[in-house]
């Protein structure tokens, strides 16, 4: 390097040591917002955080400054990366600065205008959070029950607050984080959480409405609120109403994305779950086209060793067999081993699923031998991956039981026993 440039660069970094903190706060700001129209989550909850440190330093423990910082963090944490938990701590000491008004209050109406905008930010983020935790396990039900009501408290109140920015005269209005479609969003799912579901598909339908006046007939948001129209339907036990919404979604899908994305396969797999569900016969060769597209899919987008493709197998290769054609099912279960690059897939869940289905198939072609044969390499993966006292384990075991009585049976396994100390082998034996 010249020695020019080697000024301009002890220059540049001298410059940026010596920034003041509103400097270096409005740079992480410009960088956060940059991170987070590019989607890079860990990298905007980083520049928040300096941002926090920052706007700390510059106003103070108690400035709504700073309520606005942790706020803009909360929001990221949940919407960007998906941590309630996270997410309402931070929202939280936020709201507690805020209402603790020590001196460091608004003082004009765009500050005021600034704070109910926080505030809309804060119980939005609160009340999405709070219905979050309902996906993690807990024994207290009276404790889900609590999270779902303050759930659905916080989002009225960002409802309200938000109601009284659009109302006032005002003439400059903060860029909010929360649209009114976000509420929609957040109330439906609220709803649905709480088994409401007639409030639940009116939130929705606003939502959707607002996302078509706004972005047209095929924005991607509209694929996942017609997939949540289509739960409310089959929770009614709707069949008919229920596919029309997944068609929607599916046909928005196809005109988004390649025809063998994940995003067309996992629409096609819940279109041909709705099918079956359905349980008409005028829905079976439907059912059968969006499963075999599913699966089609899943295997060019994403290989077959993909836990994603095995589970698109295993609800088609189920169907298939509820539906007398079990012959088709075992075939494609067989072949999705033969054609998985990793040998080490065979021994995992997904393959002790699969054989376990294909031992079940095989009993009720009342194939015992080849039945007990699968089973046997099921049980072995189960002992190893779960332990020799889980239900998957010792469900298998005792179909392994059963089947020793069948003389057939019997007798095989009476030879094999003799074989002490043979190495465990991780391929799928010939069939």
């Amino acid at each position: 390097m010249d020695e020019a440039g080697s000024d301009c660069e002890e220059k540049g970094v001298e410059s940026k040591l010596l920034a003041t903190p509103a400097a270096k706060l409005m740079e992480a700001q410009k960088r956060a917002e940059r991170f987070a129209k590019e989607k890079e989550a860990c990298n905007t909850c980083r520049e928040l955080v300096q941002c926090t440190a920052l706007t700390h330093i510059i106003y103070g423990n108690g400035h709504w400054r700073l309520a606005q910082a942790l706020a803009n963090l909360a929001h990221s944490y949940l919407t960007l990366r998906g941590l309630p938990v996270h997410a309402i701590h931070h929202a939280n000491s936020a709201k507690y600065i805020i209402f603790m008004d020590r001196g460091g209050c608004a003082t004009s109406s765009e500050d005021r205008e600034e704070i109910l905008s926080t505030l809309v930010t804060i119980y939005y983020t609160l009340g999405v959070a709070n219905g979050m935790q309902k996906k993690y396990p807990c024994r207290a039900v009276t404790k889900i029950e609590v999270w779902t009501k303050e759930s659905y408290v916080n989002l009225k109140k960002a409802e309200r607050i938000m109601e009284e920015l659009k109302g006032t005269d005002w003439r400059t209005t903060p860029k909010l984080k929360v649209s009114e479609k976000d509420l929609f969003v957040a109330f439906g799912r609220a709803s649905l959480q709480n088994q409401r579901f007639e409030l639940a598909a009116r939130h929705f339908e606003k939502a959707i409405n607002t996302i078509r006046s706004a972005e047209g007939e095929i924005a991607p948001e509209l694929i996942n609120l017609y997939q949540q129209m289509a739960q409310i339907e089959q929770a009614k036990k709707n069949y008919e109403k229920s596919i029309e919404h997944l068609l929607q979604a599916h046909s928005i899908s196809l005109g988004l994305y390649n025809k063998f994305s994940v995003e067309v396969a996992s629409t096609a797999l819940l279109l041909g779950k709705a099918y079956a569900s359905a349980g008409e016969e005028k829905h079976i060769d439907a059912a059968e086209m969006y499963f075999t597209e599913s699966l089609t899919a899943y295997k060019e987008a994403l290989g077959m060793g993909h836990a994603r493709t095995i589970n698109a197998l295993k609800e088609f290769s189920k169907w298939l067999a509820r539906t007398g054609k079990r012959k088709k099912a075992y075939d494609l279960l067989k072949e999705s081993f033969v054609s998985q690059q990793d040998p080490c897939s065979d021994f995992s869940k997904q393959a002790a699923e699969r054989l376990y289905i294909m031992g079940c198939i095989c009993l009720a072609e009342q194939n015992p031998k080849e039945a007990y044969q699968l089973l046997s390499k099921c049980a072995q993966i189960q002992s190893v991956i779960y332990g020799p006292h889980h239900g998957k384990t010792k469900r298998t075991q005792e179909l392994l039981d059963m089947l020793q009585m069948v003389p057939a049976v019997h007798e095989e396994t009476r030879c094999t026993k003799k074989k002490k100390g043979a190495e465990l082998n991780c391929r799928i034996p010939d069939l």
